[in-house]
């Protein structure tokens, strides 16, 4: 359609040429009468037209107030009338597993995320080997917004998967939906529930199994954290440094071996981390301080010990699009925050509780076969230095490792397949492995 501008100018024009033809006419005739006929004529056409015009634009913006357009980041939508961006998102995965001995109780018999479930001692897990799984629990969906203010995006973020409370596998398999995420930030300040700040997200390496590598940092709770990004002066290098203060919760192990939760913590973790971006690759250094604490009268604890560590993690270009990922972690406070694998204090007889020097590690490798086609390779270990005392049944060390094969044949398709090969030992010298296929396809949205 065109502008009210254009029709104007053209009505102009052809007024122009009218009114030099009656001029002319006027001349001839010596009608003036006749002249001003027309010229009030002409004047009515170009009203009438423009009121038109007027009145088409204002259908046009009554019409776009209720249409939904693009978001400001891709996939992202606005609402009519709203300048926020919203996008949905998640995918569905079916997980077919085949273990031997099985580890893991019900709720988690899909995924290799309890490495302290695998069976140890002579004999152990006979009565379940050679066990079938197949699951779509970690089915996953997201809601994400994002709106402009005068003090930077105000963005929410909830995600959820169906590792909730467990279904009735007989029936109807109706798996109860869990929460993962559920934050806001503005600017650089976030708070919420999200991944854990002493976590380095990005070098996660990609398995077909949810769970992941033994020896990685892993752990989502509620938190307030402040980030603050970086330049290095006189270089393209780069970064973000951030500080948060987060959920602190206490596992200990008790003088008989059983595990205590201790809901008595009087400080939260707080967390920080430094991330640099550089053309070689990208670091993070990430330490972590916090307080173990016991305080009960069954059982009889009441004592507290603060404890710390430190992680570097990166990923690192190599040949292509090929990468190096890796974690490597080390303290005596890591606790619950290596997948639960190890207690965050050991009570002893005394009623004391000590902390044990934990170390943990994973190295990974991904190779792209061709554009379609990738393969990873990772290896990991998570081990302790418990104090004298530890009880026999306390996790001493895991070592895991996964290979697989992932082929992507259209957008947003995953096919893999992978194997794992896990083990774990005890204090008192008792020992376990695990030996796992996994096959999986997942469909993103």
């Amino acid at each position: 359609m065109q502008s009210r501008q254009v029709i104007c100018t053209k009505v102009l024009i052809v007024a122009v040429a009218a009114t030099s033809s009656a001029v002319s006419i006027a001349a001839d005739a010596d009608s003036l009468e006749e002249l001003n006929r027309q010229i009030e004529v002409l004047s009515q056409k170009v009203l009438e037209l423009d009121r038109k015009q007027q009145a088409a634009e204002r259908e046009q913006t009554e019409a776009a107030k209720n249409v939904v357009t693009a978001g400001a980041s891709k996939g992202s939508f606005k609402l009519p009338g709203s300048s926020t961006s919203v996008t949905l998102g998640g995918y569905v995965k079916l997980d077919a597993v085949f273990t031997t001995p099985s580890a893991g109780v019900a709720s988690t018999a899909d995924l290799f995320l309890q490495p302290n479930a695998i069976p140890v001692g002579p004999g152990a897990g006979d009565n379940e080997r050679n066990q079938v799984k197949f699951g779509a629990r970690e089915s996953r969906v997201f809601a994400k917004t994002s709106t402009p203010t005068s003090w930077g995006d105000l963005v929410t973020y909830v995600e959820g998967d169906f590792y909730g409370a467990d279904g009735n596998e007989s029936v109807s398999n109706s798996n109860g939906l869990r929460l993962r995420h559920a934050y806001g930030s503005l600017g650089p300040l976030l708070g919420g529930q999200t991944w854990t700040n002493f976590m380095y997200v990005p070098s996660l390496p990609e398995t077909v199994d949810f769970g992941g590598p033994v020896g990685q940092i892993f752990d989502r709770q509620a938190q307030i954290r402040w980030t603050q990004p970086f330049s290095a002066a006189g270089s393209h290098a780069g970064g973000r440094w951030s500080v948060a203060l987060e959920n602190p919760e206490s596992v200990v192990t008790l003088p008989g071996g059983a595990s205590f939760r201790a809901d008595d913590d009087h400080f939260p973790d707080i967390t920080g981390q430094v991330q640099f971006d550089t053309s070689k690759g990208r670091v993070a250094v990430a330490g972590l301080l916090r307080q173990v604490r016991a305080d009960s009268t069954s059982p009889a604890v009441t004592d507290q010990s603060f404890g710390g560590a430190l992680s570097v993690a990166g990923v690192v270009p190599t040949v292509g699009k090929d990468d190096v990922r890796f974690t490597v972690s080390a303290g005596n406070a890591i606790g619950r925050y290596s997948n639960g694998f190890f207690a965050d204090g050991i009570v002893g007889s005394d009623g004391r509780i000590r902390l044990a020097r934990q170390w943990l590690w994973y190295a990974a490798y991904r190779h792209f076969w061709t554009d379609a086609l990738r393969s990873n390779v990772v290896l990991s270990s998570a081990s302790a230095s418990n104090p004298a005392g530890t009880p026999a049944g306390t996790n001493r060390d895991t070592q895991s490792a996964h290979v697989n094969l992932i082929w992507s044949p259209v957008a947003n398709t995953d096919l893999g397949v992978e194997y794992i090969l896990a083990s774990r030992r005890t204090e008192d010298g008792q020992s376990g492995h695990l030996n796992r296929l996994q096959v999986a396809a997942k469909y993103s949205f």
